[in-house]
């Protein structure tokens, strides 16, 4: 488990390290121009769209760690040809490759720690993942943005070289994880991994949690770097700088929070934790609100606005632990990776269609903004609160299995209510 966490924050720590200067990268320091730029977010986007849905099957067939070493070693290319590429074509086929082979690790390392874990330390692992993954981030981001020069080339090419190595360090590292077998989960219904996309869809309880997941990763994921910073440069007067604080504001709580938060929430129902960030985040836009439209000094919009993200971050930290488990917890035996395979693919979907709504929106239509994305917000309490209908006492409250293995598999005959 603790490779597989080394893992986890070496390859947030390769996105955080490029990602944020892909754009300066190709559009002014290769001199492709803004268009060939935005294609290239574009292709990572749709790479991560059409490999998700065979990254599924072939976690199942394969196991995890074939899947994971074959996408770093995918990204690795892309990254070392990114940094190589000198024309429009290179760079697009460049970025496909390190955009699907980040796409494929996701679901693989998470696979990963539902394979190493228990029901009694799935949400610590899942907890401790995120908190590996946005401080390595923040710390790839913050290196990355030392190192480049946006008047000498070679300064990205040596970036995305040690991007490529970080990838095949990797590869060293998770070729040494012995993986064990999943154990059967008591009560889980007899399956194989050949139901494949039909049994999945066949499980209400799950097709609930991706609709769920759409609307978590639209209305708060989508918007970060889109939608909501557009909103408060345009309507706020939020200075770059602020921004700047704002995300680091995001980033610092989840940081500071993540642990206090988990013991908080090993005790909750996993719907009702999903419900209460719903109502945490419809308070976040409501301060993005009054940072905007709130008509006060520039200086509580401000504070309103760095609010805002740390709000978001709170939510993140209580979902880390409860959404990626309950994921692991829907899956019969051995189809753990098609299921976090699917709900990354929702993850990606949200992620493509939400700056292209709240980009526009955040930019011009700054009350309607808000008023949608509160309401959005408010649809996650509810659909929260309707989730937890759909699962097993042991799928919405893992606490009560602690001496005994959580029931994994299909939805119940029977509410979780008239179980109790």
């Amino acid at each position: 488990m603790r490779r597989i966490h080394v893992g986890n924050a070496l390859s947030a720590f390769g996105l955080g390290f490029t990602v944020p200067y892909l754009y300066v990268y190709v559009a002014q320091v290769r001199g492709l121009g803004a268009m060939t730029a935005g294609l290239v977010l574009a292709v990572f986007a749709v790479a991560a769209l059409i490999v998700l849905p065979f990254a599924g099957r072939a976690i199942v067939r394969r196991g995890p760690r074939p899947v994971l070493i074959a996408a770093l070693v995918t990204a690795a290319l892309g990254a070392l040809s990114l940094g190589l590429a000198g024309d429009a074509t290179a760079v697009l086929c460049a970025a496909a490759a390190l955009g699907a082979g980040q796409a494929v690790m996701q679901p693989a390392l998470a696979t990963m720690i539902v394979d190493c874990s228990t029901a009694d330390t799935r949400s610590r692992a899942f907890a401790m993942q995120f908190f590996l993954q946005n401080l390595a981030l923040g710390i790839g981001g913050l290196i990355g943005g030392h190192l480049v020069d946006t008047t000498r080339v070679s300064s990205f090419t040596l970036l995305f070289s040690i991007e490529a190595a970080v990838f095949l360090l990797l590869v060293v590292v998770m070729s040494t994880v012995r993986m064990p077998h999943s154990p059967r989960m008591e009560g889980a219904p007899a399956s194989s991994a050949k139901g494949g996309w039909k049994q999945l869809l066949g499980n209400r309880a799950m097709v609930q949690l991706c609709v769920l997941g759409f609307v978590l990763f639209f209305a708060c994921y989508g918007q970060f770097e889109s939608g909501l910073s557009a909103y408060g440069v345009e309507a706020a007067g939020i200075s770059t700088s602020a921004l700047g604080t704002a995300l680091a504001a995001n980033t610092a709580m989840i940081v500071v929070a993540q642990f206090a938060v988990l013991r908080f929430v090993e005790r909750r129902r996993r719907s009702r934790v999903i419900a209460a960030v719903g109502l945490i985040w419809a308070v976040a836009w409501v301060t993005a609100g009054y940072a905007g439209l709130g008509h006060g000094s520039q200086e509580m919009a401000t504070a309103a606005f760095v609010s805002t993200y740390a709000l978001f971050g709170l939510g993140e930290a209580m979902l880390s632990p409860t959404v990626a488990p309950l994921v692991a917890d829907l899956a019969p035996e051995g189809m753990a990776g098609q299921y976090n395979s699917a709900f990354a693919l929702v993850k990606q979907l949200a992620l493509a269609v939400g700056p292209a709504v709240g980009g526009p929106m955040g930019a011009s239509l700054h009350a309607p903004y808000i008023v949608t994305f509160l309401l959005f917000s408010l649809g996650i309490t509810v659909l929260g609160v309707r989730l937890g209908r759909q699962l097993t006492a042991a799928q919405d409250r893992p606490w009560l299995t602690r001496n005994r293995v959580v029931a994994r598999g299909g939805a119940p005959s029977e509410p979780v209510a008239a179980e109790a």
